[in-house]
């Protein structure tokens, strides 16, 4: 086997997973761990309100075109009335939250612990900081009702393609997926034509997306695909006895 301490994107890992099954104890511990992940996230986010997610790399600096265009789409989707959430670090992110809060819409962040790149931005309402990226990820799905998608690295790729499976094997609502940037998708939507040839998409699907440059156009989109969803919901008020806020 292949020293991974000689590797540097190896070293100090844990590759214990490699020796096979862990103990009970071991695996109950795990076990605890997550669920007290996600306690912790619902308990810190569960008034939060209806939010719509932006998604996009944490390595576009206040200068670049990407983090103004994540910062002037936030505000515009703010504007609706929707919460901002991000994975609360920097770049793209930064900019979405930022937009959200110079319009006065609710920024939220579900930050991941990284040993780079990533820790909460400083323009958070509200954040919760995530050891494991699948408790993130669900934290990310389940308050939204929209999804914005920036260009962005393996993340962000993974974080656009795991809405659109949820959203196709309706595991999660027909809500709008939007692509922000037509020039660094466009060789993203060559290979969904791709699949659309060999069908192993369905035509459908392309009515959850809207892919754009516009942030207005954005806005309305995501105003127009939630409409059907506006119902009515039971307001839960916070217990201050349970630390609730």
């Amino acid at each position: 086997m292949q020293n991974t301490t000689s590797n540097p994107r190896t070293a100090g890992l844990d590759v214990a997973y490699l020796e096979g099954p862990h103990g009970r104890f071991y695996e109950l511990g795990f076990l605890f761990r997550v669920f007290m992940e996600f306690l912790k996230a619902y308990r810190k986010l569960h008034f939060i309100g209806p939010c719509v997610t932006v998604f996009g790399s944490a390595r576009f600096g206040e200068e670049h075109e990407y983090y103004q265009l994540a910062r002037k789409t936030s505000a515009s989707i703010g504007k609706l009335g929707f919460g901002i959430m991000t994975g609360g670090g920097p770049g793209i992110m930064e900019a979405a939250n930022r937009g959200a809060r110079e319009n006065g819409a609710f920024s939220i962040g579900v930050n991941i612990k990284l040993p780079f790149e990533q820790k909460p931005n400083p323009y958070l309402d509200r954040w919760v900081e995530i050891r494991y990226f699948f408790v993130r990820k669900v934290m990310l799905f389940k308050y939204s009702f929209g999804f914005v998608i920036l260009p962005g690295g393996f993340g962000t790729i993974d974080e656009m393609f795991e809405a659109l499976t949820l959203i196709q094997t309706r595991k999660m609502p027909w809500f709008p997926v939007v692509l922000m940037g037509k020039e660094y998708w466009e060789n993203t939507l060559e290979q969904m034509d791709v699949m659309h040839k060999l069908k192993t998409i369905s035509p459908e699907d392309d009515d959850m997306l809207c892919i754009t440059d516009d942030p207005e156009e954005a806005a309305r989109f995501i105003e127009e695909k939630v409409k059907p969803f506006a119902t009515r919901r039971h307001r839960y008020k916070p217990r201050w006895w349970l630390g609730e806020k």
